[in-house]
């Protein structure tokens, strides 16, 4: 064993250093989305002339298809190449995104960038996990998880402000998108000269696991995670619910607002309240799920998710819509790291990448499948009905997890 081997250890305490670099370059992946969550459906719908509420979010399921399917290879390429590796190929693939933004003379040109977005986001943010997931072994998976998401998203609310604000100052482009040129080369740039890769630290894990009795396909893999373990398919169902309404609340909401009379600065605030509590209370919520367990708050969560939605749609004041976006905050906050570690709790240590995977795969899946529905049920019904729609599913989601999850106490650390 080399050297480099016998230095390795498991723990945050251990792994502070890398642990914290890639926090930081999860924010960038963050900001990355962070700058298209305002400003982008109001490039579509006021400097291209897009009419379709369909059509304006159709950069979201471009996005929500490519990154869907970049999760599904991602664990498989990461256990073949390295996870290093396939986080720079994430980054090559997102440098062109801002500036594609800045420069596309029609909305078609918008919906390749966001193809491209969605290889980013899937490969880089796919791999962020991981590697923390790998770095702190067992035992704080739900804090490794939650640090993790608090970087990405709270870069998400903070960009989501910060591209409203200066939307409102100079305009829909080009000013805002500057932004993500900055968080491009950054992300691209750290990953390059200072991540190390984490292999080593999944055959440390590995050493103290019992083995199994056969190593399973990738095949074998998609099917146990999305319909053979009952824990694994509430997951994936949650996460694919999950995801579907921040498809819906991505498009639809900042069009709802315009609709009802809200500036974009404004608009910029909401956008900015959801993510910002998400990626806040995640730092408390990933570690509570390790004492606590993922179940309860799960489902607590996705249910305070459906009534933050059901106020949105039933209100048309600023209070009560930042109201809704702090229960849509608190509720993402609850569920998003406690389903992913709770598939890690499922997944043997050899295919937890792919398990990890496969989840991710139906979780941003929902982003597609909640903006086309979403921006279907607007087109025919109105704004209101569509966000109403959505937030049933959620709550009926939040019912299944209830029914089908077995809460795992021997994988969840006692405090």
């Amino acid at each position: 064993m080399s050297a480099a081997a016998l230095a390795v250890a498991l723990g945050l305490k251990a792994n502070w250093k890398q642990f914290s670099l890639l926090v930081l370059i999860n924010a960038f992946v963050g900001g990355m989305v962070g700058i298209e969550r305002t400003v982008v459906p109001l490039i579509g719908a006021e400097e291209f002339g897009v009419a379709s509420t369909t059509l304006v979010t159709s950069f979201i399921v471009s996005f929500g298809v490519v990154k869907a399917c970049a999760n599904l290879v991602s664990g498989q390429l990461a256990d073949i190449w390295g996870r290093k590796r396939v986080l720079i190929l994430g980054w090559l693939f997102g440098l062109p995104v801002p500036f594609i933004i800045i420069w596309a003379p029609s909305w078609s040109w918008i919906v390749a960038a966001n193809a491209l977005l969605g290889i980013n986001q899937g490969l880089a943010w796919s791999m962020t996990v991981i590697m923390k997931v790998d770095l702190v072994g067992p035992k704080s998976r739900g804090l490794a998880v939650g640090l993790n998401e608090f970087a990405g998203y709270l870069a998400v609310g903070v960009t989501a402000f910060l591209t409203g604000y200066l939307a409102g100052r100079y305009g829909l482009r080009p000013v805002p998108i500057y932004l993500g040129v900055g968080y491009a080369i950054l992300g691209a740039t750290l990953s390059i000269l200072l991540v190390r890769d984490t292999r080593e630290h999944v055959r440390l894990e590995l050493a103290n696991h019992p083995k199994q009795a056969s190593p399973l396909s990738f095949r074998e893999i998609f099917m146990l995670t999305s319909f053979g373990d009952r824990n694994l398919f509430a997951a994936s169902q949650a996460g694919l619910v999950n995801n579907l309404n921040d498809g819906m609340s991505w498009g639809l909401f900042p069009l709802f607002f315009v609709a009802n009379g809200l500036g974009v600065e404004r608009i910029g605030i909401l956008k900015a309240v959801y993510p910002a509590v998400w990626g806040i209370l995640q730092v408390a919520t990933g570690p509570l799920s390790d004492r606590w367990g993922r179940k309860g708050l799960i489902v607590a969560g996705m249910w305070v998710q459906a009534a933050g939605l059901l106020l949105t749609a039933l209100t048309r004041d600023f209070g009560w819509w930042l109201l809704a976006s702090l229960l849509l905050g608190l509720g993402t906050a609850m569920v998003y790291p406690s389903l992913i570690a709770a598939v890690s709790d499922a997944s043997h240590p050899s295919w937890r990448a792919r398990s990890l995977s496969v989840y991710r795969f139906w979780r941003d899946l929902g982003y597609a499948i909640g903006a086309l529905s979403a921006g279907l049920i607007a087109d025919f019904f109105g704004f209101a009905a569509a966000i109403a729609a959505i937030a049933a599913l959620t709550f009926l989601s939040g019912v299944i997890v209830a029914l089908a999850m077995r809460e795992t106490r021997a994988a969840v650390q006692s405090p």
